[in-house]
C-alpha cells in the first residue's frame, strides 16, 4: 500500500466520516452567495503570506478621455444645476430640468455598454461620477447610483437574453424606463428566503393571446427609485403547483421584469428616508399576470435568483456606497479643514487647538484611507472580478468610516453644523449617513455575518473544497477530494504556525516586503507578520468551533474586521506608491498603519480572550501575540502633522481633497471657499499687524503698516470670516404653518405685547 493510500483509507477516512456527520450543511442560499462573486487579493491576505507582487503589480485606475470629459463637462453641469436647500426642504425632490438632464446625458446608463446605447464606463469611470456628484447632493448621487448599481441594467447585462438585451439596454441607457428592484419585505430583509411574494406558474392573456405566464403576488418597501419607476426588477419565490414546466412544484427564488403599468400594481407612495429627499418607497402588486418571458433570462433561469442577485451585488456594491462615503469623508475633510483655519478663538484658529488636531487629523487620514480602498477596488473589478467579499467590506467599512468622518466634521464646526439653512453644508449630510449604513445589506450583519463567514469559505486555500467533498455523492471520490484539501490545509496550518511565530517573536523585522519598498518596508512587513497571525487563528477557530464559528457572530466580526483592516492598508500602501511615493504624503500612510494595526492588534487580543478552548487560546497567544496588544496607535506629534495637512494650503492637501466639485453653488460652501482664500492670502499681512502692534486695520494704514490695497483685501477678509460664521434664521411664519395660520403657541400668546 502506497503511502498515500495509507493515509487516505487509514487517516483521511474516519476524519471524513466525522466531518461528513459533524458540520452543518450548505443551505441553498448560503451554497449561492459562496458561487457568486470571485476572489482576490482577500484570498492572498487568507494565505498568511500575501504576494506584494500581485498588489503592486495591479495597474492603477485610470479614466478614459471619454470619460475625463464626462466629468469635466456633464457632471459639472449637473452639479451647478441642483440647489440643495431647495429639493430638500422646499421641493422634495428633483426638478424637472434635473431628471431631463440625467436622461440626456444618459446618467442612468453608466454601466450599459456603448452598442446598447449606453455610456461603457469604467467601473472607476462610473465611481469617479458618483464620487463627483456626491460631493454636492446625496439626494442625485443615490438617483444616479441606484440604476448603475443592484438592478434591472446589471441583471440583464450578466444574465439576460440577447433579445432581452436589446429591447431594455436602450431604453434604459436613455432615460426612456426608469429602473427599481423590489428585494426588501415586510418578513424579509438580511433574510431574503423569508421573503411570502410568489409567483405561480399558470396560463393568461397577454398582448390578447393565452400564453404561459407567471401570477404575480408581492408587497415591497424601502425601494428606492419605486414611486417613479416605470419597470421593477421582482424578486419572488417561484411555484410550479401544476408542473407546467416540468420541474419541482418549488422553483425558487426567481427574478423577473415588470412593468409598473400592469393592473393591480400599486407605486407612487413615498418613504421619507432621514429627510434625504431621493425617490424612494412601497410597491404592491395583486394578482399581477405576466409572460413567462418576463423572468430574467428566460425560464430557464427560473429558481436561480438568489445566485443572481449575489453575483450583481458582488459588483454594485463595492461601487457605489464606497464612492458615496469616500466622497463624503473628503468633503467633511476640506470643510472642516478650512473652517478651523477660518474660525478662531482666543486669538489664534480652532486648528491650532490638539482637541481639533485629533479629530482633522482623523479626518485627513480616513480620507486618504477610503480613496485608497475605492480605487483599488475599482482596479479590481475593472481587471474583470466580481468581488464579493472585498465589496462586503468596502460597503461596511466606508461607511461605517464615513459615519465617523461627518461626526468630526459636526463636532468641530458645533453650532454652525446645527442651525440649518442654505449656509450649512454639513447638516444634511450628517442627516444621510444612516442610509447608506442600513441599505445595500445592513452593516451590522455584514460586518458579523458576511465579511468573514464568505471571507473564510471563498478566500480560504483549503476550506471550501473541505467543504464541497463531503456533499460529493460519490463516496470514492469525495473521499479522494477530502483527502487533498485536508492534507493541504493541515500543511498550510503548520507552516502558518510556523510564519506566525517567527513573526511576531521578532517584531516583523524579516517578514516579507516588496523589494525597494523604501520608508514604507517596515508597514509591509507588520501586515506580513498579521496576514500569518490572522490565517492562523482562522484555523484554529475553525478546528475548535467548526460549524459553530458562524453562530458566534462576535468572533465571526472580530475575525471580520481583521480581513478587513488588512485590506484596507494594503490599499493605503499601493495608493502611496500608485501616487509616485510622495514623500510629503508620508504622514497620512504613517497614521493609517499606526491606527488600523492598533485595530488588527487589539482585535487579535479579543479574538484569543473569547476563543471557548482556554488552552489551546493561550498557546495560540503565546505564538502570535507574545507581548500583549501593545500597539497604541498614532502618537501626538504625528496627529499634530497630519492635521496641518487639511488646514494648510500645500500640494499633499490638494491631492487628498482637491478633487471635489470646487464651483459649487451651495451659499455655505462658496462663502466659505471665498473666506478660505481670502484669509490665506492676508495671513502675512496679519502677521505683520501683529509683529507692529496695530490694534485696527485702520491704524495700520494710518501708520504706514499696510498699504490702501493691502487695508482693502484685509477688510474683505474680515467680512469674509463674519459672512462664514453666521447662521440662517427665518421669518416664524417661514418655519411653522401654526404662525402662518395665525395658531401661535400659548407662550406666544402670553407675551407682554401680546396682553397689550
Amino acid at each position: 500500500m502506497t503511502d498515500a493510500r495509507f493515509r487516505r483509507d487509514r487517516l483521511s477516512r474516519p476524519i471524513f466520516r466525522w466531518a461528513r456527520g459533524a458540520l452543518p450543511r450548505l443551505s441553498e442560499t448560503e451554497r449561492a452567495a459562496l458561487g457568486a462573486g470571485d476572489v482576490w487579493w482577500d484570498a492572498e491576505l487568507f494565505t498568511g503570506t500575501p504576494d506584494w507582487d500581485v498588489l503592486l503589480g495591479t495597474p492603477a485606475p485610470r479614466l478614459t478621455e471619454e470619460e475625463q470629459a464626462f466629468l469635466d463637462g456633464p457632471c459639472v453641469e449637473l452639479c451647478s444645476m441642483i440647489d440643495t436647500w431647495r429639493i430638500n426642504w422646499e421641493w422634495r425632490d428633483l426638478p424637472a430640468e434635473v431628471w431631463a438632464f440625467l436622461r440626456e446625458q444618459r446618467f442612468f446608463g453608466m454601466i450599459i455598454p456603448k452598442e446598447h446605447g449606453g455610456l461603457g464606463f469604467s467601473a472607476f469611470g462610473h465611481s469617479e461620477v458618483i464620487r463627483r456628484i456626491s460631493t454636492r447632493s446625496v439626494a442625485v448621487a443615490v438617483t444616479v447610483m441606484v440604476p448603475n448599481s443592484l438592478g434591472p441594467g446589471e441583471l440583464l447585462l450578466q444574465f439576460g437574453t440577447e433579445a432581452e438585451q436589446r429591447h431594455w439596454l436602450p431604453r434604459l441607457a436613455d432615460g426612456r424606463e426608469i429602473p427599481c428592484f423590489g428585494l426588501t419585505s415586510l418578513e424579509a430583509g438580511s433574510d431574503a428566503a423569508a421573503m411570502t411574494d410568489t409567483g405561480v406558474v399558470t396560463r393568461g392573456t397577454w398582448d390578447g393571446e393565452e400564453v404561459l405566464g407567471l401570477r404575480l403576488n408581492w408587497s415591497k418597501r424601502y425601494i428606492t427609485l419605486g414611486p417613479v419607476a416605470t419597470v421593477l426588477g421582482l424578486a419572488f419565490k417561484m411555484q410550479d403547483p401544476d408542473g407546467l414546466l416540468g420541474g419541482p412544484e418549488d422553483v425558487g427564488i426567481t427574478v423577473a421584469l415588470v412593468p409598473t403599468d400592469l393592473a393591480g400594481i400599486e407605486i407612487g407612495r413615498r418613504h421619507i428616508p432621514c429627510m434625504q429627499p431621493f425617490q424612494n418607497g412601497p410597491t404592491t402588486g395583486r394578482d399581477v399576470f405576466v409572460p413567462i418571458d418576463a423572468i430574467i433570462g428566460g425560464a430557464e433561469r427560473a429558481g436561480q435568483g438568489w445566485a443572481m442577485l449575489m453575483s450583481a451585488l458582488a459588483a454594485g456594491r463595492g461601487i457605489s456606497l464606497p464612492s458615496l462615503s469616500a466622497a463624503a469623508t473628503v468633503y467633511a475633510a476640506r470643510t472642516t479643514g478650512e473652517y478651523a483655519r477660518i474660525r478662531e478663538q482666543f486669538g489664534i484658529p480652532i486648528a491650532k487647538f490638539e482637541g481639533i488636531q485629533e479629530r482633522l487629523a482623523r479626518l485627513a487620514g480616513l480620507a486618504y484611507q477610503l480613496d485608497a480602498a475605492r480605487r483599488l477596488t475599482c482596479a479590481g473589478l475593472d481587471e474583470g472580478r466580481k468581488l464579493a467579499v472585498i465589496s462586503a467590506i468596502m460597503k461596511a467599512h466606508a461607511t461605517y468610516r464615513m459615519r465617523t468622518a461627518v461626526d468630526d466634521a459636526m463636532d468641530v464646526h458645533a453650532g454652525k453644523a446645527i442651525i440649518d439653512g442654505p449656509r450649512n453644508y454639513i447638516g444634511n449630510l450628517h442627516r444621510s449617513v444612516p442610509v447608506g449604513i442600513t441599505v445595500e445589506g445592513a452593516n451590522i450583519l455584514t460586518r458579523s455575518l458576511i465579511i468573514y463567514g464568505q471571507g473564510v469559505i471563498r478566500a480560504h486555500p483549503f476550506l471550501l473544497e473541505e467543504m464541497l467533498s463531503l456533499e460529493e455523492p460519490d463516496r470514492d471520490r469525495a473521499l479522494d477530494r477530502f483527502d487533498r484539501a485536508f492534507w493541504g490545509h493541515v500543511g498550510h496550518a503548520v507552516r502558518n504556525l510556523g510564519r506566525a511565530w517567527g513573526r511576531a517573536w521578532s517584531l516583523a523585522r524579516f517578514a516579507p516586503a516588496p523589494s525597494e519598498a523604501g520608508p514604507v518596508a517596515r508597514h509591509y512587513r507588520q501586515l506580513s507578520r498579521y496576514a500569518a497571525a490572522f490565517s492562523l487563528v482562522s484555523d484554529v477557530a475553525l478546528l475548535t468551533l467548526g460549524g459553530a464559528l458562524k453562530r458566534r457572530e462576535m468572533l465571526s466580526a472580530r475575525l471580520g474586521d481583521m480581513l478587513s483592516e488588512l485590506y484596507l492598508l494594503s490599499a493605503v500602501l499601493k495608493r502611496w506608491e500608485d501616487e509616485g511615493r510622495q514623500a510629503d504624503d508620508l504622514p497620512l500612510v504613517e497614521w493609517n498603519m499606526a491606527e488600523g494595526l492598533r485595530i488588527i492588534d487589539h482585535r487579535l487580543g479579543e479574538i484569543l480572550d473569547n476563543l471557548p478552548n482556554r488552552p489551546m487560546a493561550w498557546a495560540v497567544r503565546l505564538i502570535v501575540q507574545p507581548f500583549g496588544p501593545n500597539r497604541r496607535g498614532a502618537d501626538d506629534a504625528l496627529t499634530g502633522r497630519v492635521a496641518r495637512i487639511l488646514s494648510e494650503p500645500s500640494a499633499t492637501r490638494d491631492r487628498l481633497v482637491g478633487d471635489v466639485y470646487g464651483g459649487c453653488g451651495r451659499q455655505g460652501v462658496r462663502l466659505l471657499e471665498n473666506a478660505w482664500d481670502l484669509v490665506n492670502e492676508a495671513e502675512p499681512l496679519r502677521r505683520t499687524m501683529k509683529d507692529a502692534d496695530a490694534a485696527t486695520i485702520a491704524d495700520a494704514e494710518r501708520r504706514g503698516i499696510v498699504t490702501a490695497a493691502e487695508a482693502d483685501l484685509l477688510r474683505r477678509t474680515e467680512e469674509a470670516v463674519a459672512d462664514i460664521l453666521t447662521v440662517d434664521d427665518f421669518p416664524a411664519d417661514e418655519v411653522s404653518p401654526l404662525a402662518r395660520d395665525g395658531r401661535l403657541p400659548a407662550h406666544a400668546e402670553t407675551r407682554p405685547e401680546a396682553a397689550e
